[in-house]
């Protein structure tokens, strides 16, 4: 049997939530895992249907959970996908980069560094939503917004905005735009003459 309900909260970042049955009664609970394949993940406030089932506790849990087509205003909203406007940042950041190095601005090392921190910022926010939804051993932020700092943030923007993790934490995101802002200052500094001689002689380029 059926029933159906609204999600009144979902916590993302951990992949679980709670719905309201529309009959009434206890919330019920509702793992990310028991929605059906190749569905938007929820931000809340959806309708959905689900069989209910019982934990070992006795607890109700929601199994095969499906969107109720039309229902919620943030359904849609979340169906839309993820905006596009990162991962164009981030590429207007590795073309400008690109173009400093193919005219000698910045050497080429500098640019493959951006590219390897950024992959390895995409890959710790990765883990760190799947150890979330898991229950594992988080990612401390220190070392998300380290990462960010040393020249990952391209590919930690894309990670909370196509992963959909750590993009609703206000403190933390007050934090991750400033590393992102200290990270273009000092690019911007080693663009001047002196602060070039200066990263040229780090990387050891004549």
């Amino acid at each position: 049997m059926r029933y159906q309900g609204r999600i009144t909260r979902w916590k993302d970042e951990q992949g679980y939530g709670f719905i309201a049955p529309n009959q009434g009664g206890d919330e019920v609970f509702v793992h990310i895992k028991a929605f059906r394949p190749r569905q938007a993940r929820p931000a809340g406030d959806e309708i959905v249907s689900y069989e209910l089932v019982r934990d070992a506790n006795g607890r109700p849990r929601a199994e095969a959970v499906a969107f109720v087509s039309g229902a919620g205003r943030r359904a849609s909203a979340s169906e839309a996908g993820p905006s596009r406007f990162p991962l164009l940042l981030a590429m207007l950041f590795f073309a400008f980069v690109g173009a400093s190095t193919a005219i000698g601005k910045l050497p080429p090392m500098l640019l493959g560094f951006y590219v390897v921190v950024s992959l390895i910022a995409f890959a710790a926010y990765a883990l760190d939503k799947s150890a979330a939804q898991d229950g594992r051993w988080r990612t401390p932020e220190n070392t998300l917004h380290l990462l960010a700092l040393l020249g990952g943030w391209p590919g930690a923007l894309v990670a909370q905005n196509r992963l959909r993790h750590k993009s609703s934490k206000m403190s933390f995101l007050v934090v991750f735009w400033a590393t992102v802002l200290l990270n273009c200052m000092a690019l911007g500094l080693y663009l001047t003459p002196a602060g070039s001689k200066a990263l040229r002689a780090a990387f050891g380029v004549a």
